[in-house]
């Protein structure tokens, strides 16, 4: 296919004081929730100096990518564009527009297939091309990438060096930690099957390296829906107290939906999380998420390449089960 851009598409966060309750107010819009819920939330960012670490991580991330895409020969430039905060979707592509660009494909920073993680980007992306007008460049998502070896390696590698940092590693557990959705909406999607996978990989190769089939689960965190609606389940902090009663003391935390160390991570995990496993007599160490590797960057190219050429899927890494454009009933249901 054709394409002369490529769209850098990510959640936004805030820069400054000033922005955090405008960007909240973005990211709950049409979802009723109550002024003293958000100004908790506020006050969390305010612990990080008032701006969300997202920024940095991705502007960072994108001068890597531009680095890897000139080292290969991808001639594609690179935009950037949130959801909830400027730069916005809807900014990057009126800059193609002026730019004259007319086919860019979308890397978003999910790695797995849910509402939020992937329709509501393409969401966001026709919000943006009716916006942009008539001439609106094209956008293709490029596809989910959670079982590719670019994002599964660095996992594998920071779960092992977070072992090393236990008092006895030879005893620990691991849980791996997903952001909860509703219960409906992740049986709406391919979600569930997605995080088992990635799971799965990621407990394989540590044993490869370690030569320990360690004990492990699957848990959840950064609920925000009302106590009414079904999530998925159990909530990490309940997980680290089943564990701590079996008597459990050295536990290591793989924050497996998440790409980055971003607000999620730093703040739910190391400080809310960490707090817990103190309160349990509990040794807790959390492992760097991916995309500091040279291995995720070098996927992010793998993934252009699959749509500058076809002829590349064959031999890609990972499954390529989502190459296609999703499901009519797929992802149907929202927050």
């Amino acid at each position: 296919m054709s394409f002369d851009a490529f769209l850098f598409q990510s959640f936004g966060g805030p820069n400054q004081e000033s922005d955090i309750l405008p960007f909240l107010e973005n990211v709950t819009r049409g979802r009723d929730v109550p002024r003293e819920r958000l100004e908790v939330v506020a006050n969390q960012y305010r612990l990080f100096g008032g701006k969300s670490p997202l920024n940095e991580i991705n502007q960072g991330l994108i001068l890597r990518i531009e680095s890897e895409f000139a080292r290969r020969g991808i001639n594609l430039p690179i935009y950037y564009g949130n959801r909830n905060f400027t730069p916005y979707v809807h900014e990057a592509l009126a800059q193609m527009q002026r730019d004259g660009r007319k086919r860019a494909m979308a890397f978003v920073t999910s790695a797995f297939g849910s509402f939020p993680g992937c329709k509501q980007y393409k969401l966001d992306i026709e919000s943006a091309r009716k916006a942009t007008g008539i001439d609106a460049p094209e956008v293709v998502k490029i596809r989910h990438y959670y079982s590719h070896p670019g994002f599964i390696n660095p996992l594998i590698s920071n779960s092992v060096a977070a072992l090393n940092r236990l008092p006895a590693p030879g005893s620990a557990e691991l849980i791996f930690t997903a952001h909860s959705i509703p219960k409906a909406m992740a049986d709406a999607s391919p979600y569930l099957n997605q995080l088992t996978s990635a799971t799965n990989l990621v407990v394989a190769g540590i044993e490869m390296q370690t030569g320990i089939a360690y004990p492990y689960s699957l848990a959840f965190q950064s609920r925000s829906g009302p106590p009414s609606q079904p999530w998925l389940e159990p909530d990490v902090s309940d997980q680290l107290r089943t564990l701590g009663e079996r008597g459990v003391r050295n536990v290591v935390i793989v924050p497996i939906s998440f790409i980055s160390d971003h607000m999620e991570v730093v703040y739910d995990l190391d400080i809310l999380v960490a707090e817990k496993a103190r309160q349990l007599g509990i040794a807790l160490v959390r492992a760097k998420t991916s995309s500091d590797s040279p291995e995720f960057v070098s996927m992010i190219a793998d993934l252009a390449m699959e749509l500058l050429d076809p002829s590349t899927i064959a031999n890609s890494p990972g499954d390529a089960e989502s190459l296609d454009e999703c499901s009519t009933t797929c992802c149907t249901t929202r927050l």
